[in-house]
């Protein structure tokens, strides 16, 4: 537990009741979800190996600016690691991957004694003993400087609190970065303001992040610098790298100075606006309020009867979907909605949302979305509307905008999902326009569109020997993002041809299937098969993984792929292979052992690389086999092996809320194998008891009171009181209500959920 849960009077408080078992504590009632998460899970990563790739998020849900420590120099995208012993600022943040890096980030760093501005002399130890993380606060106590530095956000602004000792040398320095900044201090004001255009792409050339900081104190001393040189007595300055410092008279220990902090991407008056979100109220009032408005989001799911490790990382993985994509909009003077936009760089009405990478969130994110936050996602749609209107192309990859990262036109299955689970309010005839627009057409970056869709619409697949990489993940992403084209088409009444033409292009993966093999394989223009054949080869033919991990990439289609391995039996053979195969690798498509296969290596499951998002929906797949045991078994074994609650607490990236979305359905017996259609693929509970409070007012309620470490299989389910033994539940039953008892027992019932009307959708009949 962290530190400042010491007796048990404080855990019933802040944690609710907990029963002492014969094995572990067992939480019984959740009363304050946002005290069990721990934002520091993750943060134990580096380039070479990843458990999380996370920072902590000092944010509200889905909110436009994060705050965070900083670690790392600045511009590293590992900004925080947990090994680290020093902090150099405390950041607004927009970075949503360490690959990604950020944009539009200022540092702010309170010091004491000699004034240093430049980030290694600035510089403090720290201890994780003396930093208290939480989605809504942040603390840390400076070692160097004797100085408490703590934060607390709204959507747009925050507030940072200065405890100082007693000193007449008490400062803050701001830095607004490099490649082109701006600071102004207004003494009479006791504010600052200036800008940053500091970015990694993916932004026009107008480019910047307006900010603001209102000090509660009169400044007493006051300079700008640049670079490396202090500015005495100016008050502004525009270059390369810019900062100013400010000082305060500080005449007894633990008097604290207050900013209040916001920023824009469209104007500094913009800026002034989104201050509006603190306005009057002190650093407690925000801090209140953002506690509060986390628990009202988190509280949409209550878990019972879990560990308290359990509970721990079911709200530390539910905080991590509740972040991205973020809302890239801010409410004008009229309070109406506008953007700026990454992709023109007009100010323009509406909804937009960044970044985020539809490879990776498109398989449980949005579909969580659409399930607990169906609001929110027809924002996002609607963002994708507007980001296709001032672009041209739907984002793939965007942070701000379009970035050249992953592959697929994977759009489509947010689009789709959205439309087919009952999401409106967003001009959905632009977006299907859109989707064919992408299916055939390459796009500016090779992100956006489709890579090779000359080649793929003409011969059915992507070919290995046109020197476009990755061809076999293309083809395949492709032949289901056209499955949904399809799905989309359909409920929108298209004509027959058109819809014919994308179910055929639907069934394009089979013309990479191996029969010698039993796995996909990359082929060449001529039709044969690429080789020499390596099925354990990284990368070549496939993305960030190999043939026995992309094989199962035919989501919309699993029965038929199932037919070509020849059957239920040897498809489930093949899945049991996965997991019996040690973990050989080839690496020599990369030259080095990317982190993705340091994880598949060293986690003892075989070749399963849960780290990485083209498996992760593999363990589900035995519902299709008639053998939902194995599911049962293997997605209890990847949560109670792979996530904790700890610095070290994921097995890979944590990708935009992805694995996290993975555990988050997975504890709640259920997920999205096939985004696209109305089904969930059934799994098995975690906890005793789980309740989904719909945004229709209906409640789904998940029971299974026998739940246990060793009571992992599901004897039999009823559904609101009817025995039901189909391996999958209908999202638009859900939404109705629903209650689910499931009967828990220690040993594999093999007689449930096996006959043919229990297996889940395929398009094949």
């Amino acid at each position: 537990m962290t530190h400042f849960l010491k007796n048990s009077k404080i855990l019933t408080l802040l944690f609710g009741s907990l029963t002492l078992g014969t094995q572990a504590q067992t939480v019984d009632k959740v009363n304050d979800p946002v005290e069990w998460i721990n934002p520091l899970m993750g943060t134990a990563s580096k380039p070479s190996l990843s458990t999380g790739n996370t920072y902590p998020a000092i944010a509200l849900p889905w909110g436009m600016n994060f705050w965070m420590p900083q670690t790392g120099k600045m511009g590293d995208g590992w900004a925080y690691t947990y090994d680290a012993d020093k902090i150099r600022g405390f950041k607004q943040t927009h970075q949503p991957s360490p690959w990604i890096n950020d944009y539009g980030q200022f540092a702010i760093m309170p010091i004491t004694g000699k004034i240093r501005f430049q980030e290694d002399q600035r510089a403090s130890w720290f201890s994780h003993k003396a930093e208290i993380a939480k989605p809504y606060y942040y603390s840390v106590y400076l070692a160097d400087h004797d100085v408490t530095t703590e934060i607390t956000p709204t959507e747009r602004a925050a507030v940072m609190r200065f405890t100082f000792p007693k000193t007449d040398s008490a400062f803050v320095v701001i830095d607004a970065l490099d490649k082109g900044s701006f600071v102004k201090i207004i003494p009479e004001k006791n504010q600052i303001i200036g800008y940053s255009t500091k970015n990694s792409g993916g932004v026009p050339e107008n480019f910047k992040n307006y900010f603001i900081i209102q000090f509660d104190k009169p400044i007493t001393y006051k300079s700008v610098w640049k670079a490396k040189e202090l500015l005495a007595n100016e008050l502004s300055v525009t270059d390369n790298h810019v900062g100013a410092v400010v000082g305060f008279k500080i005449s007894k220990r633990g008097e604290q100075v207050t900013a209040k902090i916001a920023s824009s991407f469209i104007s500094f008056e913009q800026a002034e606006i989104n201050l509006k979100e603190v306005g009057s109220q002190s650093f407690e009032e925000i801090k209140n309020l953002g506690k509060g408005i986390w628990n009202t989001t988190l509280s949409r799911i209550s878990v019972e009867g879990g560990s308290v490790d359990q509970t721990r990382t079911f709200y530390s993985c539910l905080y991590r979907t509740m972040l991205f994509p973020r809302k890239f909009y801010e409410l004008d003077a009229k309070g109406k909605v506008v953007h700026y936009s990454p992709y023109n760089g007009q100010v323009l009405p509406g909804y937009m949302f960044t970044d985020n990478g539809f490879w990776d969130t498109f398989r449980a994110v949005f579909p969580f979305f659409n399930l607990m936050h169906r609001n929110l996602n027809s924002q996002i749609m609607e963002g994708l509307v507007n980001a296709y209107k001032e672009s041209g192309f739907l984002p793939e990859w965007a942070s701000p905008g379009h970035r050249d990262c992953m592959i697929g036109s994977n759009s489509a299955s947010l689009i789709a999902d959205a439309y087919i689970k009952g999401v409106r309010g967003f001009d959905v005839e632009t977006l299907y326009q859109a989707m064919l627009k992408n299916s055939e057409n390459e796009g500016p970056l090779t992100s956006v569109g489709r890579k090779g869709v000359k080649y793929y619409n003409d011969l059915g697949y992507v070919p290995y020997d046109v020197k476009i990489n990755e061809n076999a993940a293309r083809t395949l992403e492709y032949a289901y993002d056209d499955f949904c084209i399809y799905q989309l088409g359909k409920a929108l009444n298209k004509p027959a041809s058109e819809l014919e033409r994308f179910a055929k292009r639907s069934q394009n993966y089979k013309n990479l299937y191996d029969p010698s093999h039993k796995l996909m394989r990359g082929k060449n223009a001529d039709g044969s098969f690429q080789s020499p054949f390596n099925p354990f080869k990284w990368g070549d033919a496939f993305t960030e993984g190999n043939s026995w991990h992309y094989t199962w990439s035919v989501f919309h289609d699993i029965k038929g792929l199932s037919n070509l391995m020849g059957g239920k039996k040897e498809f489930a053979n093949m899945l049991d292979s996965v997991f019996v195969v040690p973990p050989v690798f080839d690496d020599s498509y990369y030259g080095f052992v990317i982190h993705e296969i340091r994880e598949m290596q060293i986690m003892n499951m075989g070749n399963y690389a849960h780290g990485n998002q083209p498996i992760q929906h593999m363990p589900y797949l035995y519902n299709y086999a008639g053998q939902p045991w194995k599911t049962q078994y293997w997605v209890r074994e990847v949560m109670n092996k792979l996530y904790q609650p700890t610095p070290d607490g994921y097995c890979g990236d944590e990708d935009n809320g992805q694995t996290s979305a993975w555990y988050v359905f997975s504890a709640m017996g259920f997920y999205p194998v096939c985004p696209g259609t109305d089904q969930y693929v059934l799994g098995a509970p975690l906890f005793k008891k789980v309740t989904l409070s719909l945004e229709n007012g209906k409640q789904v309620v998940i029971k299974a009171p026998n739940n246990s470490a060793d009571n992992k299989y599901i004897g039999n389910l009823k559904w609101n009181g009817k025995d039901y033994s189909k391996n999958w539940l209908s999202h638009n039953d859900l939404q109705k209500g629903a209650t689910l008892d499931f009967l828990m027992q220690s040993s594999p019932a093999t007689n449930r959920g096996v006959s043919e009307t229990d297996i889940p959708y395929s398009f094949v009949k």
